[in-house]
């Protein structure tokens, strides 16, 4: 789905938090400019202070390559075969069967003072992704017994990968 810039721009910031699909098509503009190297619009969605966490081999460094300009031909795809959201976050899950490759995304949609923008992305290769969602404390649970939700989990892998849990 392509948004275009009236869609992505807010005339009110301060406006009530965007939509859950609202964030999930954010999230598919940006796979969609990524993968036809539209440099404007990755521009457009990504905060210039982007906050990244990476979590898998080096060598699968794919998107850093793409979006530093280290290899802006890299031959990587990014293909969503599974797409979430919970709030601001949204989960994107997919996977290269040539190259043996699965792949997790937790990436956060804010709206900014310019629009709808992405914050933070989380990146997992070759990792089983878990996310919970954690309840605050109360007067009778201590801080090592927060109540939990299980809320995703990423596609169990064929092979033997580690596995984190991320909560919201």
């Amino acid at each position: 789905m392509k948004l275009s810039s009236v869609e992505l721009a807010d005339p009110n910031p301060q406006s009530a938090a965007p939509s859950e699909e609202l964030n999930k098509s954010v999230v598919l503009a940006l796979y969609d400019a990524l993968n036809t190297r539209d440099v404007s619009t990755v521009h457009r969605l990504l905060a210039p202070d982007l906050e990244w966490w990476f979590h898998g081999p080096p060598h699968f460094q794919f998107m850093m390559r793409l979006l530093t300009g280290l290899s802006p031909n890299e031959p990587f795809l990014f293909k969503p075969t599974n797409i979430t959201a919970f709030g601001p976050t949204v989960l994107a899950e997919g996977s290269d069967s040539v190259r043996n490759i699965n792949w997790v995304h937790a990436w956060t949609v804010v709206v900014g003072t310019d629009g709808l923008m992405i914050t933070q992305v989380r990146e997992y290769f070759n990792t089983s992704v878990t996310v919970t969602r954690v309840a605050p404390p109360s007067s009778s649970s201590s801080l090592h017994c927060l109540p939990q939700q299980l809320l995703w989990e990423s596609t169990p892998s064929e092979e033997s990968v580690p596995g984190l849990v991320l909560a919201i």
